[in-house]
């Protein structure tokens, strides 16, 4: 079965790689999969508010929390690496490659935050609608890293299912197989996405969606960085470790917080009254 998967995979790449010609233009196909992953998540936080009963618009909500999470990557991207903007300068700025995810996703929440509260939703409680939708989008979009190669790759590796990128924007060398943990991501995305919504079809307290969702994409993306190429900087960890480390407290804090205040409460009277 693995081989089939491979040769399917490699026969994408090669047929549309970092385009697809359409006439005499070229559409990139990051831009392509941001877009296809900006319409999933929008359907899936459209479902969301659909259940719960929630009056707001869900694609526009998507689309400029999609639009923050981008500047949000592009710019902690720029702070987490200051020798490629002295070598490249402002044009970095502007490539297609180079966004780092826990920027993206401190964008993401900020704007969510923002359009929650102009929709009358309390800040956790958007943040638990939108878990679902997140984890699906991101996931859909790694597609548009792998078919791009964009460097998110990782380290060379000798599997079946090793792959090289040697036309990519940020290209493998030659005869080079990697790691394409875009695909790691792609899998472990949709299985969150999946358990997120799963568990949001019966009333949680406030706040314990969105924790399970940084709790487990902080899981994922700590995992995964072992076999990246990123650097490591402390304690042989890579920046995006230790920012996923981050998410994982903040996380498990949300969810305790939620399991506190679904307990009912000593002086409630019907515990009370239970008790007697």
């Amino acid at each position: 079965m693995l081989p089939y998967i491979h040769i399917g995979i490699h026969f994408v790449l090669n047929l549309f790689g970092r385009a697809i010609p359409i006439g005499p233009w070229d559409l990139p196909t990051f831009g392509l999969m941001l877009w296809v992953a900006t319409v999933c998540g929008a359907v899936v936080m459209h479902w969301s508010f659909l259940r719960a009963r929630v009056q707001a618009d869900a694609l526009g909500i998507v689309a400029l929390s999609v639009v923050s999470g981008l500047v949000g990557a592009k710019l902690w991207h720029v702070l987490d690496s200051p020798q490629e903007f002295h070598d490249f300068g402002w044009q970095v700025l502007w490539s297609t490659g180079g966004f780092a995810w826990f920027g993206g996703l401190v964008g993401g929440i900020l704007a969510l935050l923002v359009q929650g509260r102009m929709a009358g939703l309390s800040g956790l409680r958007i943040l638990d609608l939108a878990s679902p939708a997140a984890a699906i989008g991101y996931a859909i979009g790694r597609i548009g890293c792998l078919t791009s190669g964009d460097g998110d790759y990782g380290i060379p590796s000798n599997l079946p299912w090793a792959m090289g990128f040697p036309d990519g924007i940020d290209p493998t060398p030659p005869g080079v197989r990697v790691h394409p943990t875009p695909i790691y991501e792609l899998i472990a995305g949709l299985l969150i996405g999946w358990w997120l919504w799963r568990r949001g079809a019966k009333p949680r307290p406030t706040g314990e969606i969105v924790g399970e969702y940084l709790l487990l994409s902080g899981i994922a993306r700590f995992l995964v960085e072992f076999i990246r190429r990123n650097p490591k900087i402390i304690f042989w960890l890579s920046n995006a470790q230790l920012a996923s480390l981050g998410s994982v407290a903040a996380g498990l804090v949300l969810i305790l917080i939620a399991l506190k205040r679904s307990k009912p409460a000593p002086e409630d009277p019907a515990e009370m009254a239970k008790a007697a």
